[in-house]
């Protein structure tokens, strides 16, 4: 693999490790505002990606889609965090808290997405990264003044903090098992429904296989990948 696949593949799982460990952190600490105090007491209200790392998902399958995906395969780029245990027997409000700390991980992955975009706006303001006009003509964000030694791997973190990020918060909004929007889904869902959500869960990780396998990820993310180039665009 070239240096520079090297050097994007750190980058990758650099800003991966943040995502992860922003979602999951998310979720323990809008919990334990709750009244649930299971994953504070773990240490996982932390961004230390220590606490939230997973060897297979946060590791192993990022590290393999994306030399994957360099290699030219379809693969998307994908992973996932240890869960964060909750325990809803101890939510004060369990309603309104089921939402928000379902919907916690999420925002966290949006106010990241947000954060890089509006460091990206400045730098094109600046002259530091090429303006919206230079990018449009020539597709690159390093026709500005920045030494193109340090603009070339602040604009990938930058742009991968972007897109990744952005990409987790619209991919957990999917309402079905075992992503958040499930869980949202749940709360107003009428008692009548709730089995079959339970088994839906069951074969939660086999539906996302299968979402891989027959491109609907492609589907969800085409959309986010063309809001983001028009918002870099303006």
């Amino acid at each position: 693999m070239a240096d520079f696949q090297v050097g994007q593949l750190i980058i990758y799982i650099v800003v991966l490790l943040l995502a992860i460990s922003a979602h999951e952190a998310a979720h323990a600490w809008m919990s334990y505002k709750f009244g649930d105090d299971t994953a504070y007491l773990l240490g996982r209200v932390t961004l230390n990606p220590v606490a939230h790392t997973d060897p297979i998902g946060t590791l192993l399958i990022p590290i393999i889609s994306f030399i994957a995906a360099s290699a030219g395969s379809a693969i998307p780029l994908i992973g996932w965090g240890k869960p964060t245990p909750v325990n809803p027997l101890r939510w004060r409000d369990k309603d309104r808290a089921n939402v928000m700390v379902s919907l916690a991980g999420i925002m966290a992955n949006t106010a990241i997405a947000i954060g890089a975009l509006l460091i990206i706006k400045t730098l094109q303001a600046t002259g530091l990264f090429s303006t919206s006009e230079q990018l449009a003509q020539t597709g690159s964000l390093l026709m500005g003044t920045m030494s193109p030694n340090f603009a070339e791997p602040v604009a990938i973190l930058l742009y991968m903090a972007l897109v990744m990020n952005a990409s987790l918060a619209v991919f957990n909004l999917m309402p079905f098992p075992p992503l958040d929007g499930s869980k949202v889904l749940e709360t107003f869902l009428p008692a009548s429904m709730q089995p079959v959500l339970a088994t839906l869960e069951q074969y939660g990780y086999l539906i996302l296989m299968a979402a891989v396998y027959f491109g609907l990820f492609r589907l969800i993310f085409t959309p986010v990948d063309i809001l983001i180039d028009i918002l870099l665009r303006l």
